[in-house]
């Protein structure tokens, strides 16, 4: 097995991953991520017990139990490009041998849940409310500098959004991911489901105009209309297809629900986005307390 040399996973004096500051130890098999890092403590502020608190940067993680299951919460902060550090170390920490430097012939699979803020790109989705992502569509670039592949559906889907989006190499070259069934299944009541883009940026990115014009002014009206099949874009935010994308090819399994704080068809943005949120973090710990 080839040895990962130390430039490209870096271990500290610790014994732990660079940017997360943890040990393999330190991580459970099932995570929440969040965006805030002062969210972490409050999802962590439900467990019976905590384990480990480390911090480091934006990325603070929190390790206890919650009746008999072990959760770890992590936070991201905001952007694909922490995902792309936070997946790729959640992974290492699990899947590859910190000793040797080399991958486990053994891997383990995880299951990570992002409980995170979005904006709904649908009337009929109001604000606080709650969406559970089936897909992660990516205008980010991220998933693009690593080999993957989709099934026909994904495929057809990205095509037909291109097209109508009228998104090309100017922009980026969208990509598009799944959630994970086994994880998605769990989520129905009381969530919306649908399509969720990912943004490389919050102003001009998701159509925010300030002091800037904008190259693509239809963009917000074009991901509205979006609908192939049954699929429609229900939302965007920064993370969800940066989750899944890089969750697929790790082969973990990945569940994004969103809490809508702003409807950017009525124009509306919550009056209280801290309960709102609050009140997501604990109906997804229920239901997470449940998986098998």
């Amino acid at each position: 097995m080839q040895r990962i040399p130390e430039s490209e996973l870096i271990i500290n004096e610790r014994g732990a991953i660079y940017h997360l500051a943890i040990r393999p130890e330190e991580l459970s098999s099932n995570i929440i991520t969040v965006g805030d890092p002062e969210r972490v403590a409050a999802v962590s502020s439900h467990f019976d017990k905590i384990e480990t608190k480390q911090h480091h940067r934006e990325f603070v993680t929190h390790t206890g139990y919650l009746g008999h299951k072990r959760i770890s919460v992590v936070s991201t902060g905001i952007g694909t490009d922490n995902i792309d550090i936070v997946l790729n170390e959640l992974d290492a920490l699990v899947n590859i041998d910190f000793e040797s430097r080399t991958v486990k012939d053994k891997l383990t699979v995880l299951n990570i849940i992002r409980i995170g803020t979005s904006g709904s790109l649908q009337r009929d989705i109001p604000i606080d409310s709650f969406v559970a992502s089936t897909h992660g569509l990516g205008i980010d670039n991220l998933i693009n500098f690593y080999r993957s592949e989709n099934n026909e559906e994904e495929k057809q889907l990205l095509h037909s959004f291109i097209t109508h989006t009228q998104l090309h190499q100017k922009f980026s070259q969208p990509y598009i991911n799944s959630a994970s069934a086994s994880l998605m299944k769990h989520f129905v009541k009381d969530f919306y489901h649908g399509i969720t883009v990912t943004c490389p940026g919050f102003y001009g990115p998701q159509g925010r105009i300030l002091r800037l014009g904008l190259n693509n002014p239809n963009l917000i009206n074009r991901l509205t209309e979006f609908q192939f099949g049954q699929h429609k874009i229900s939302n965007f935010e920064m993370e969800t297809a940066g989750i899944y994308g890089l969750g697929k090819l790790l082969g973990h399994h990945c569940m994004s629900l969103n809490a809508i704080v702003a409807n950017r068809v009525t124009q509306q943005f919550t009056n209280d986005g801290a309960g709102l949120i609050n009140r997501l973090i604990k109906k997804s710990l229920d239901i997470i307390l449940e998986i098998p």
